[in-house]
C-alpha cells in the first residue's frame, strides 16, 4: 500500500476492527483516520512507518486497542496520542531505530498523550537494544489496573513517585537492570501483584533487597540473575506473604535453605531452573506448607547426603506433585570434586538412605514407646509422682533455710466452708490463748498472692511445725483438703514426727470414712480430737489443743 491517504477511509464510519499488518505503510496522512469515529481496534504491526504527526490519530475517540509494534519509528509528535481517550492497551515496538524528538532515552508518557487515558490497562513498551528512560511526566492515573511492560537494554524510570506507578500491578521488564534513579524500582511500586525481571546476568547489577516490600506480589519471576551475588539474599524474599507462584529461571542460587522461605507459606506453585550447582535444604520445603506443583529443570546436585532427601521426598510426596526434567530424576548425576558423576539415586541410596532408614526406624520406635508408656506410667504412678515432686520441693526449700526455724506452730488446713467455725472458735482458741501465742497459717489470710496455689501449699506445710487437718463433710467432698492431707502424710511417713492432727468438728459416719482410703487408715492408727458440742466441755479442749501445738520448749 505504502501511503494510507485521507479520503481512502472516509467511507468506512462504521468499521469497528481494521487490520493493515505487513502492508509496507511508510506514511499516514493527517486526520486520515478522521471519519472512523467507532473504530475500537487498529492494528499497524510489521510496517515501514517512520513518523507519528500530531493529527495522526484525530477521530480515532473510541479506540482501545492500537498496536504499533515493528515499525522504524523516527518521530513521535507531542501529544499525537491525545484524541486515544478511550484507549486500553498500547503495544509500541520500534525495530531498533532511536526516537528523535522524544528519544529513547526520554520517553516521556504526557508528552505522548498530554493526559494519559484513564482507561489504560496495558501499555508494552519495546526500544531496541539501547538504554531507554521512562517518565510518566505528570501527576494523571488511570482508573484500572495498569500493567506495563519494558524491553530494553536497561531500563531508569525518572519519577517512579508519581501516582501512575502506584496504579501498576503488573510490572514485566526485560532488561540488564530497572531502576529508579539509581535504585531498584521494587520500592515505588507497593501495589504490585506480577513482577516479571528477565535480565542477562549483568556484570553490575541493582542491589534488589527491596524487592520484599512489595509485599502484595502474586507472582514473582526472576531470570537470568546471578542472586549469590545479592548481599541481601537471605531475606530477599521475606514479607513476600502473599506470593503464589514463584519462578527462579536460570538463576545463581547456590543454596536454598529455609530461612529465605520462610514468609512463602502461601506459595503454591515454585518453577527452580538453577545456572550451576545448588544445594536444597529439606528446611526449605518443609517452610512452603502450601505447596502443590514443584518443576525442576537441568537440576545440578552435589553428591551429598544433605542432598538425599530430595530424591525420596520427590518420589513419595502426596501433597506435592513433583516434575524434574532434563535430566528426569532417574538419570540425574550428582556432582563432586573428582571426575566420576555417579547417578544421584544410586549414590543416595548406598551412602545416605541405608543411615537415615535406620536413624528414622531407631527414633520413630523410641517415639512409638515412649507414646505407649508414657500414660501407663501416668496412670499408675502419677499420683506417687506428684507427691514426690512436692515432697522434693519441701526437702529443698528446709535445706535452703539451714536449721529447720519454723514461720508458723501449725498449717490449718479446712474447707472454705467450715471458714466460720475457724474465725468464730479456732483463732480466738489458738492465736489469741497466751502467752505465748500461737501462730496458725490460713489459706485465706497467709497465702502468697500471685503465686501458685500446690506451691502456697507446699510451702506453708513445710513451714508450720504441725499441720492440723478440720475434718467434716465438707472437708472431705474437697479436693484441695485431699491434697494437703496427702501431703501432710507424706511428710509424716518421711519426717517420722508427730506432724499431723485431726480435728474432726462434726460426727461423720463410717461409710463416708470407707471411700477415704487414706483418712481412714489414719482415723484407726492415730489419736484424733473431737470438737465438743457442750460449752462446759470446750475450755477443757482448747486446753489440751493448744498443748498439742505449741512448741515443746513452752
Amino acid at each position: 500500500m505504502g501511503f494510507i491517504r485521507r479520503h481512502q477511509l472516509s467511507c468506512l464510519s462504521n468499521l469497528t476492527d481494521l487490520e493493515l499488518v505487513a502492508n509496507g505503510i511508510s506514511d499516514i496522512e493527517d486526520r486520515s483516520f478522521e471519519r472512523l469515529g467507532c473504530l475500537r481496534r487498529l492494528q499497524l504491526s510489521f510496517n515501514n512507518i517512520s513518523v507519528i504527526r500530531e493529527h495522526t490519530f484525530s477521530g480515532l475517540t473510541a479506540l482501545e486497542t492500537l498496536y504499533l509494534s515493528e515499525n522504524p519509528l523516527l518521530n513521535i509528535a507531542e501529544k499525537s496520542f491525545k484524541p486515544l481517550v478511550n484507549l486500553e492497551e498500547l503495544v509500541l515496538r520500534t525495530l531498533g531505530c532511536p526516537l528523535t524528538r522524544i528519544t529513547v532515552s526520554k520517553l516521556n508518557l504526557t508528552h505522548m498523550f498530554s493526559s494519559i487515558p484513564v482507561n489504560l490497562s496495558s501499555l508494552t513498551v519495546f526500544m531496541g537494544p539501547g538504554p531507554m528512560s521512562l517518565a510518566a511526566g505528570g501527576v494523571s492515573t488511570t482508573r484500572r489496573p495498569l500493567t506495563l511492560r519494558l524491553v530494553s537494554s536497561s531500563v531508569t524510570i525518572t519519577d517512579c513517585h508519581v501516582p501512575l506507578f502506584r496504579s501498576i500491578t503488573a510490572f514485566l521488564v526485560a532488561g540488564r537492570a530497572v531502576r529508579c534513579g539509581s535504585e531498584f524500582i521494587g520500592e515505588h511500586m507497593r501495589n504490585l501483584e506480577t513482577f516479571e525481571f528477565l535480565s542477562d546476568f549483568p556484570p553490575h547489577q541493582a542491589d534488589l533487597s527491596s524487592l520484599n516490600a512489595l509485599t502484595r506480589l502474586r507472582r514473582l519471576r526472576l531470570q537470568n540473575l546471578d542472586l549469590v551475588q545479592q548481599p541481601g539474599l537471605g531475606s530477599l524474599l521475606h514479607n513476600l506473604t502473599s506470593l503464589r507462584t514463584l519462578v527462579l529461571f536460570n538463576c545463581s542460587l547456590g543454596y536454598l535453605g529455609a530461612s529465605l522461605a520462610r514468609d512463602l507459606r502461601h506459595l503454591t506453585g515454585l518453577l527452580l531452573k538453577a545456572e550451576g550447582a545448588v544445594d536444597v535444604s529439606v528446611g526449605f520445603v518443609q517452610a512452603l506448607p502450601s505447596l502443590r506443583y514443584l518443576l525442576l529443570q537441568n537440576l545440578q546436585l552435589y553428591c551429598r547426603c544433605d542432598n538425599a532427601w530430595l530424591a525420596d521426598w520427590a518420589r513419595g510426596s502426596e501433597q506435592v506433585e513433583v516434575c524434574v526434567s532434563r535430566p528426569a530424576l532417574e538419570d540425574l548425576r550428582c556432582l563432586r570434586d573428582d571426575t566420576d558423576s555417579p547417578i544421584f539415586l544410586r549414590y543416595a541410596e548406598r551412602e545416605c538412605f541405608s543411615a537415615v532408614g535406620c536413624f528414622f526406624f531407631t527414633c520413630s520406635s523410641l517415639a512409638v514407646a515412649l507414646l505407649l508408656l508414657v500414660p501407663l506410667l501416668y496412670r499408675r504412678a502419677g499420683p506417687y509422682l506428684r507427691s514426690l515432686y512436692y515432697i522434693l520441693g519441701g526437702w529443698a526449700s528446709e535445706l535452703g533455710r539451714g536449721v529447720p526455724s519454723y514461720q508458723y506452730d501449725a498449717f490449718v488446713s479446712y474447707s472454705g466452708r467450715d471458714e466460720r467455725w475457724v474465725v468464730e472458735q479456732l483463732l480466738p482458741g489458738l492465736e489469741r490463748r497466751g502467752p505465748p501465742f500461737l501462730r496458725l497459717c490460713l489459706h485465706s489470710r497467709d497465702f502468697q498472692l500471685g503465686k501458685d496455689v500446690v506451691e502456697n501449699i507446699t510451702d506453708s506445710l513445710y513451714r508450720s511445725r504441725r499441720t492440723l487437718c478440720l475434718l467434716s463433710r465438707h472437708f472431705l467432698r474437697s479436693n484441695w483438703c485431699s491434697l494437703e492431707l496427702r501431703l501432710a502424710t507424706y511428710r509424716l511417713q518421711v519426717e517420722h514426727r508427730d506432724v499431723l492432727v485431726l480435728l474432726f468438728l462434726e460426727k461423720i459416719p463410717s461409710r463416708l470414712l470407707t471411700a477415704h482410703h487414706r483418712l481412714a487408715r489414719l482415723v484407726k492408727t492415730r489419736t484424733y480430737i473431737d470438737w465438743p458440742q457442750d460449752p462446759a466441755q470446750q475450755e477443757a479442749f482448747w486446753e489440751r489443743l493448744w498443748a498439742k501445738l505449741a512448741p515443746a520448749s513452752e
